[in-house]
């Protein structure tokens, strides 16, 4: 048929000359050996470089195989390929910090460049979870708490890999919000607050990227595995959403062949599944099923045509591997996000550091800044170009236990720093020792704490502090030099018993392989910071829905529940609806300049939309990211972001900003009724720079309405 026939056509029209047999192995993929599957498996032509998943091709009808890759952050290579190399993106929450769409797509594109010029087709990125605990080791791969935020910045990265010719998928479906005892976690929620927050975000994301491919998520949702989620899979995604593409399982997240039935179309990572679930094969078991009826035929052909429309629809079949991309380009994209990522928290005058031709001195302080810069660990780790600076073993329970390492990447924050202050005297001190690290701070003007926390794929935090005693370093640092600098290399917010008794905090995130460059820039004021907290940093715990996490710390294999019973108040909108004030809030960020709002312009139709104007009233070029919030809908206190910009000005430049509201971020869903709801009556929005520093008011009239599904 045609190359540029419409998809459904062509995937019905192959999938009708299939055999049962090669119906069922379009059906399982299995993984290549690695790090943490050591086996080769035979399913694998032995000409095929190893990766995270294998389906073979139909050659006779000219079906290609399916090579799959993790790669949230870059095309991933734990242990698969040896001496294989990709672009190492700073962390999702460093990239979701920049409130720039245009920056997530330019990091897709380049993923998906390099995805191809290794033969892969399909990537297991779009990480769109929301981060509803900062003790969750896997939020440095998501986007953020917000549902508009993660989806915007979410689909901009996976339609810039789709544009490559290279399927992604969207991931975790749904509520992998926690890790610890994943496999066996059971996430409770009430449903319809469910539509209104995770999955939310999910549907804006598929409707504005048509990802190829959904993951589901390791753990329970209301009871049932996520893979074998009928409510969810058939009911949700496929049927209210009409979702068109296919539905894989997570590595060893396939408990059943029952499965199928509740809409899984394909089985991944199945030597995992064989020994968590202790079980024979997906595929055979499908296969008896079939056999006997209880897999009905029309299921069996659904499952093969979702598979080849998306293969179809993004065109991996026309496509043959790609040269070498140009590497230097990528470099530059991975420090456009880590520049646009980093959050300056707190300045009290500090920053930016002295002109180049300063000769202050200087004291390095901590967090191996003299060797590069730390990534999460787990299965969205990228080896960069010429390796990692270290690898330092730290180990844990589990499966991901051997992948938890501090691994390092050769951005030198310490090296950077010289190459910006030529003239200063920086002196490095390891910060193992507070002592030690006193005596270094005294002998400077300014002092530097870099302080690194390991987050790491299969572990939640046992709490929010600093490891290896850093806090009480920073302290100390603290009292024996009042100009002290913090920058924190972490992918969770942090405990800051030092917040007062400091200069300055910087949230540099996990920010990549061009990542001590952005820093020193942002310190030195040779970049100015323009990053906004994609999530809310608590004072405490206490703060959090879940002071204490349930079964933290229970053996693994333990039978968890986590109650998620903010429902869809998520981050700023707990904090809102709890009238706590946080340490720092969702949306929150400095610059060297400032940012006023005036004229605000608000009206109402089936949505709202707002109009205002921003000024750069600094003495320098910035950018800035006002932010549009409901605050009040029908007489019922609200806090909802409903859309953001980010704009570049230079001193005394204005611009007008408008943005309406996506409908469904002003709704309620009604689940019996299956269906969005505004209710009439006045509504109240504001604009600011964070969820908390609202600047302009005004309020509508809407008349309500029932819409969607």
């Amino acid at each position: 048929m045609g190359e540029l026939a419409d998809p459904d056509v062509r995937a019905r029209e192959i999938e009708s000359r299939m055999t049962d047999d090669e119906r069922f192995s379009l059906l399982v993929c299995v993984m290549g050996a690695g790090e943490l599957w050591p086996l080769t498996d035979e399913r694998i032509p032995p000409d095929v470089p190893m990766s995270a998943g294998y389906v073979p091709g139909i050659p006779r009808l000219s079906v290609p195989a399916l090579r799959m890759s993790d790669a949230g952050l870059g095309v991933t290579n734990p242990g698969y390929r040896p001496g294989d190399t990709a672009t190492a993106l700073p962390a999702g929450l460093a990239l979701a910090a920049s409130f720039n769409p245009a920056l997530a797509r330019a990091a897709g594109e380049a993923i998906g460049r390099e995805a191809r010029s290794r033969g892969f087709n399909v990537l297991l990125a779009g990480a769109i979870n929301l981060a509803r605990d900062p003790r969750n080791g896997r939020n440095f791969e998501y986007a953020s708490e917000d549902p508009l935020l993660s989806a915007t910045m979410v689909a901009e990265s996976i339609d810039g890999i789709q544009r490559q010719g290279v399927i992604s998928t969207i991931k975790h479906y749904s509520l992998n919000c926690n890790e610890t005892n994943r496999h066996w976690l059971d996430a409770i929620i009430d449903p319809d607050a469910h539509r209104e927050s995770d999955l939310l975000a999910f549907e804006l994301a598929i409707e504005r990227s048509r990802p190829g491919a959904v993951m589901t998520a390791y753990n329970k949702v209301n009871g049932d595995y996520a893979a074998q989620n009928g409510a969810l899979i058939n009911g949700v995604l496929k049927g209210d959403w009409g979702y068109r593409g296919w539905v894989m399982s997570d590595w060893g997240g396939t408990p059943s062949w029952e499965c199928a039935l509740a809409g899984l179309d394909q089985e991944c990572g199945a030597q995992i599944d064989a020994v968590l679930w202790q079980s024979e094969a997906f595929t055979e078991r499908l296969r008896a099923a079939y056999a006997d009826g209880r897999l009905p035929k029309e299921r069996l052909s659904d499952m093969v045509r979702r598979i080849l429309r998306s293969m179809f629809a993004v065109g991996i079949e026309r496509r043959e591997a790609a040269p070498a991309p140009d590497m230097a380009a990528h470099n530059e994209i991975a420090l456009q996000i880590a520049r646009q990522g980093i959050v300056l928290l707190t300045n009290r005058g500090v920053l930016p550091l002295a002109c180049p031709e300063s000769t202050a001195r200087i004291a390095v302080i901590g967090g191996y800044a003299q060797l590069g810069v730390p990534i999460g660990c787990g299965s969205s780790a990228v080896v960069p170009p010429g390796g990692y600076a270290d690898v330092i073993p730290i180990g844990g329970p589990g499966l991901t236990g051997g992948l938890r390492n501090l691994y390092l990447l050769p951005s030198s924050p310490l090296s950077e720093l010289r190459k910006q202050l030529p003239h200063a005297q920086i002196e490095f001190d390891p910060g193992i020792s507070p002592a030690e690290a006193v005596l270094a701070a005294r002998r400077a003007d300014v002092a530097i704490v870099f302080a690194v926390r390991v987050e790491g794929e299969g572990i939640d935090g046992a709490d929010l502090s600093l490891p290896w005693g850093q806090d009480a370093v920073i302290e100390a640092v603290s009292a024996a030099n009042p100009n002290t600098v913090v920058v924190l290399e972490t992918g969770n917010p942090v405990a800051m018993p030092w917040r007062d008794s400091v200069n300055a905090i910087v949230a540099a995130w996990y920010p990549g392989q061009a990542g001590g460059q952005a820093i020193a820039e942002i310190l030195t004021g040779r970049v100015n910071p323009s990053g906004r907290l994609p999530i809310t940093f608590p004072v405490g715990l206490g703060q959090t829905p879940r002071p204490e996490l349930p079964d933290l710390g229970a053996a693994w294999g333990t039978p968890t529940t986590v109650r998620y019973s903010e429902g869809s108040e998520v981050g700023y909108r707990w904090f809102a609806r709890t009238n706590q004030v946080p340490m720092f809030a969702f949306g929150h960020g400095l610059s060297y300049t400032r940012f006023d709002y005036r004229d605000l312009a608000v009206s109402a139709g089936h949505t709202v939309t707002a109009s205002f104007s921003v000024v750069n009233t600094g003495d320098r070029r910035g950018a800035d990211t006002p932010q549009l919030y409901l605050t009040g809908a029908a007489g019922e206190q609200r806090a909802r972001l409903l859309g953001f910009e980010r704009v570049e000005l230079e001193p005394g430049e204005a611009r007008r900003v408008t943005i309406e509201a996506d409908p469904r971020l002003l709704a309620s869903y009604d689940g019996r009724a299956r269906s969005w709801r505004i209710r009439a009556g006045r509504y109240a929005v504001a604009v600011g720079a964070s969820a908390v520093a609202q600047e302009l008011a005004a309020e509508v009239e809407l008349a309500g309405r029932a819409f969607g599904r």
